[in-house]
């Protein structure tokens, strides 16, 4: 009897009591999620940064990026969206000379993580990444953008995304992007070298993303 009171009372505590204790705050990890209107959806940047974070080598290039987010509500946050397309044309001098980038492994899974009903921001994450990094011509330089290993298809990176602007930033914490594979690149990136991705995306049409 004194076990099953002190449960009933646990249970009755106000909601506002137990956020006070847990110290909850409008940044929360989301059960489900509404998504209007869903649908295909395109990202565009004017500039992705690729960085190897151990010797600060740099790569720049623009991209485009075309996939899906399911529409409606009580949705899963987990593989809620799909990246289908993804190319970053013209790439600037960098890691290696002359680069070229292609994505592979797709779709990648998009997720949602948490939702700050505060700023209208969503938290979450791409995974399934892999991306082949190589010269476009005269150069022998080459690697794998991937997450444990050159062939697990498992990279990942964090995002935001702003309601109010539809704006997605890539962030460059969060993720496990690591360049493998690497061969004749004279150590500007090494096998085992973390990588970072950071792009602020366009995403067109608009999204109304809640939870």
């Amino acid at each position: 009897m004194v076990a099953g009171r002190y449960t009933r009372c646990v249970v009755t505590v106000p909601a506002a009591v137990l956020a006070a204790i847990l110290g909850v705050t409008p940044v929360l990890a989301a059960a489900t999620w509404t998504v209007q209107p869903g649908g295909p959806v395109s990202l565009t940047s004017g500039r992705l940064t690729l960085k190897d974070t151990r010797t600060g080598a740099v790569l720049m290039c623009p991209v485009r990026m075309r996939g899906t987010l399911k529409g409606g509500s009580g949705l899963p946050g987990t593989g809620i969206g799909s990246i289908t397309t993804a190319s970053f044309p013209q790439c600037g001098r960098g890691l290696p000379p002359t680069p070229a980038m292609a994505a592979t492994s797709l779709p990648w899974q998009v997720n949602f993580v948490s939702y700050n009903g505060t700023t209208g921001v969503v938290t979450g994450s791409v995974s399934h990444i892999r991306i082949l990094l190589k010269s476009r011509v005269g150069e022998p330089c080459s690697a794998v953008i991937d997450g444990t290993s050159g062939v697990a298809s498992n990279g990942i990176v964090t995002f935001t995304y702003t309601n109010s602007t539809a704006r997605l930033k890539v962030l460059t914490t969060g993720g496990n992007l690591h360049f493998y594979k690497v061969r004749s690149c004279a150590g500007v990136i090494n096998n085992g070298d973390p990588a970072t991705i950071s792009a602020t995306l366009t995403v067109s049409p608009k999204q109304a993303i809640t939870s």
